[in-house]
């Protein structure tokens, strides 16, 4: 029971650590083993979607359709996120407008950062919200927000910093409400089909609370191994990767910062006892801080790929690292107060 309570403790780091080293180990293995590589990829590519499907289908069994309504706090978030994501596209279009030698670096790195602001929230930001106390309707609900604001500002934004486009708005907004929606809406259906349609097996899915944050761990894992592999594989120079890495890092705790603070400022409508409220400033702290920091990591490289210059996918990868490192210690702490 001890070792079990151990391996739960860091479960993130040990997923962590482990997706690094079967991919390192696979690099070092004989040239002939990497014929398998495509193969691997292609598994990869289709788990991926499959354990994001799973952890929201078991996180929609436990929300009452009734309790998906916005707060005041997803208001804010919103802002932050799109108001950010704007200011750093003009300030990449000024730049190249009055600066036409600028260094390619220069707008790269920007770029990563107009990336890490506007990636919308992971899925799996709804385990870890549990995990910590927080409220899993409210993240939820913002899980579906971003998106819907991601599709809008990405096609309006985008092209100041990349004219040359060939995709129009309507376009850019249908591949990524494409890209997303089919991910979030699906789950939330079967979920509320298997409620109200099967109640004996949707009690029995309740059963296994633990269940998402596992099959998180095991989606961690597979998401550092192909972050690794885009690091080893980059051609960039070590300079501008460490620009971006120090980009992602300000954006990632800029953001749990922000979002810890505004669920600390926002009151309830009606008034409760000092004990109630106490619990519930920690509660939207906990819920706001997850919503803005905790990123779809996975989304942001292919928003990269799609839109921007291809080297920004990396910062996906650099900010998954970080955002999973604070969750750890964030764990770690929940589990020994």
């Amino acid at each position: 029971m001890r070792f079990w309570k151990m391996i739960k403790d860091w479960m993130l780091p040990i997923a962590m650590v482990a997706g690094a080293s079967v991919y390192l180990i696979y690099d070092a293995l004989p040239e002939p083993v990497h014929k398998a590589g495509p193969v691997l990829a292609d598994i990869v590519a289709l788990m991926q979607p499959m354990l994001i499907f799973a952890m929201l289908f078991l996180t929609f069994c436990r929300i009452e359709p009734k309790d998906l309504k916005p707060h005041r706090w997803h208001w804010w978030l919103l802002l932050i996120q799109g108001g950010l994501f704007t200011v750093l596209g003009l300030a990449a279009f000024l730049l190249q407008k009055f600066i036409p030698g600028i260094s390619l670096g220069v707008i790269v790195v920007l770029e990563s950062a107009m990336l890490c602001m506007i990636c919308p929230t992971a899925t799996a930001a709804a385990v870890v919200t549990r995990k910590l106390g927080g409220d899993v309707p409210g993240i939820t609900t913002y899980i579906v927000l971003i998106n819907l604001l991601t599709a809008l500002l990405v096609p309006l934004v985008v092209p100041m910093v990349h004219p040359a486009s060939d995709t129009d708005f309507w376009t850019s907004f249908s591949l990524i409400l494409a890209k997303v929606f089919p991910l979030l809406i699906t789950p939330c259906l079967c979920a509320w089909l298997v409620r109200y349609l099967c109640p004996k097996l949707h009690r029995k899915v309740l059963q296994y609370p633990d269940l998402p944050f596992y099959l998180w761990s095991v989606a961690l894992t597979l998401a550092i191994a192909v972050t690794t592999k885009s690091i080893v594989q980059s051609d960039m120079k070590f300079g501008l990767i460490m620009a971006m890495s120090a980009a992602s890092l300000i954006c990632c705790a800029f953001q749990f910062f922000m979002g810890r603070h505004i669920g600390s400022r926002y009151r309830p409508r009606r008034s409760v006892s000092p004990e109630i409220e106490e619990r519930g400033k920690e509660m939207r702290k906990v819920t706001a801080g997850q919503s803005l920091g905790q990123k779809n990591t996975v989304f942001a490289i292919w928003l990269a790929y799609t839109f921007m210059t291809p080297e920004t996918a990396i910062v996906g990868g650099l900010y998954s690292i970080w955002h999973n490192i604070y969750n750890s210690w964030q764990l770690y702490r929940a589990n020994h107060q």
